[in-house]
């Protein structure tokens, strides 16, 4: 019974020390959770990564090529006909992409269309070549692009000679040319045998 009046008596006194250090239940202060903004910076998602790879890349071509190779090859433009660097040419060599430089065409396959632009009736490397629908200019084309370096090549119409009754009509720009006799020289030496005879 004292212990009971003893506490009844200090209670006034313990609450007034609650009160005075800011102790109450309401006064209790909780630290809000970080917003997003103040965490830890999330890693860059996928596209955003790809993005930036894409940006480095243009930024990286555009010193590599012309502005005109710039324009065909990676904004799928197209140069003007009979005011290109090959659709003319009838030295003996291959033709590669641009951008990769992977073999693409040979000279043995190319022919006068009249069209303007070189013309081939067969890729040298067909897997280096990809085929898309270009429904662009009010009409239905199938657009040919380089694999490895994704270039804009031109178009295929299937209006072209024998064997294949195929026509690549093929952007100068989006092509590097390499004579016969500088293949051993730049690297293609497996293709010499196209123009000695040798096998």
């Amino acid at each position: 019974m004292k212990l009971s009046l003893r506490f009844t008596a200090a209670a006034p006194f313990l609450l007034l020390c609650l009160l005075a250090t800011g102790c109450t239940p309401e006064s209790r202060v909780v630290a809000p959770a970080p917003s997003p903004s103040e965490s830890a910076p999330a890693p860059a998602s996928e596209s955003e990564s790809q993005s930036k790879a894409k940006m480095t890349k243009h930024a990286e071509l555009r010193e590599k090529l012309t502005p005109l190779q710039y324009q065909v090859a990676v904004e799928n433009g197209t140069e003007p006909a009979f005011r290109n660097e090959y659709w003319d040419n009838k030295k003996p060599g291959i033709y590669v992409d641009v951008i990769s430089g992977k073999p693409l065409f040979s000279s043995t396959t190319k022919y006068e269309s009249g069209t303007g632009w070189p013309s081939f009736y067969e890729p040298l490397e067909p897997e280096e070549i990809v085929d898309v629908v270009d429904e662009s200019a009010g009409m239905v084309r199938t657009e040919v692009r380089s694999k490895s370096g994704d270039a804009h090549l031109g178009h295929v119409f299937e209006d072209g000679p024998k064997p294949t009754g195929l026509r690549y009509c093929i952007n100068s720009a989006s092509l590097r040319f390499i004579p016969a006799e500088k293949l051993e020289e730049e690297g293609y030496g497996e293709y010499a045998k196209l123009f000695t005879g040798k096998k």
